[in-house]
């Protein structure tokens, strides 16, 4: 089948991208600039949406750099320089450990990382990630830029509060502390499927406790959830690893899927999974998360 007639540009640098966006977007709002299609006319439908800009050949968009006091990851980073980093195996666990369990060998390597978070999948990983890492990403628009901590980025599935004329162009990581570890554990169906159920788990110590810790969820509801409570109650616990028995609870609570809105059945077919997966597997894998993070943290001594 052949497609239909589309317009497509290629960026050659951030500011040529932005400048495509600008005349994209005064095209659509100018009066007369482009009339309305026919809602029946699929390809006219197809025609009347913004055309696509390719940005993949933007140089300076593909760098993984430690800055100070945050790991920079350039938003076309493919996902398997994550893995294969050793800036991050060596000091980012949470990002190390999910890397590798991103898709399949053809999507890592050519997905992206601002593409995935762009996408704002509920079940996808990088989101979680960054909410347990606590990171933030960089939008640019030709008025210049902001920087919107994750939480606020991720609005709902498929959505994220980036604006017609801006552009993400980084991913900004706190690094953590020295006494830091983290994982990330995936529940699913076959190796290179989206995670039925997942947990992303970062903490640091501080004398002897847990100082700080980010619990993160996918595949439980209409977004990535940050486990706020997980945040505070973990921070409480020992840090012998038995004081993590249970510790699956914070995350657990944090968890309400029981909001149904338009698409909803949609997903869940489409998905071949449960968005509203059970309360049970993520305690269990919050435990299991908090339990390998400090592990991680006392072979890296």
């Amino acid at each position: 089948m052949l497609p239909s007639r589309f317009d497509y540009h290629r960026a050659s640098s951030v500011d040529e991208a932005l400048s495509l966006l600008d005349a994209v977007r005064r095209g659509r709002e100018s009066p007369g600039g482009r009339p309305e299609p026919d809602p029946f006319d699929e390809a006219a439908v197809r025609r009347a949406g913004p055309p696509p800009i390719d940005i993949n050949r933007i140089s300076g968009l593909d760098s993984i750099e430690e800055r100070d006091g945050y790991l920079a990851i350039g938003a076309l980073v493919r996902h398997h320089q994550l893995a294969s980093s050793e800036t991050i195996a060596k000091g980012y666990p949470t990002l190390a450990a999910a890397a590798p369990q991103i898709a399949d060998p053809i999507v890592r390597n050519l997905g992206t990382t601002g593409g995935s978070l762009a996408h704002a999948d509920p079940a996808g990983d990088l989101g979680s990630v960054m909410l347990s890492m606590g990171a933030s990403v960089v939008l640019r628009s030709s008025a210049g830029e902001r920087v919107v901590p994750i939480g606020e980025f991720l609005v709902d599935t498929f959505t994220t509060s980036i604006t017609p004329n801006e552009l993400l162009t980084e991913i900004r990581v706190p690094t953590p502390p020295p006494r830091s570890g983290g994982t990330y554990l995936k529940l699913e169906r076959k190796v290179g499927d989206f995670a039925t159920v997942a947990v992303a788990v970062t903490l640091s110590l501080e004398d002897g406790a847990v100082g700080g810790a980010g619990i993160a969820l996918t595949g439980v509801g209409l977004k990535n959830i940050e486990a706020a409570r997980g945040r505070g109650i973990a921070s409480r616990r020992g840090s012998d690893g038995r004081g993590f028995r249970g510790g699956g609870t914070p995350g657990r609570r944090g968890i309400e899927p029981r909001e149904r809105r338009p698409g909803h059945r949609y997903l869940q077919a489409t998905h071949g999974r449960g968005l509203h997966a059970s309360r049970s597997r993520h305690r269990v894998r919050d435990g299991r998360g908090l339990r390998e993070a400090m592990a991680w943290r006392s072979r890296s001594r």
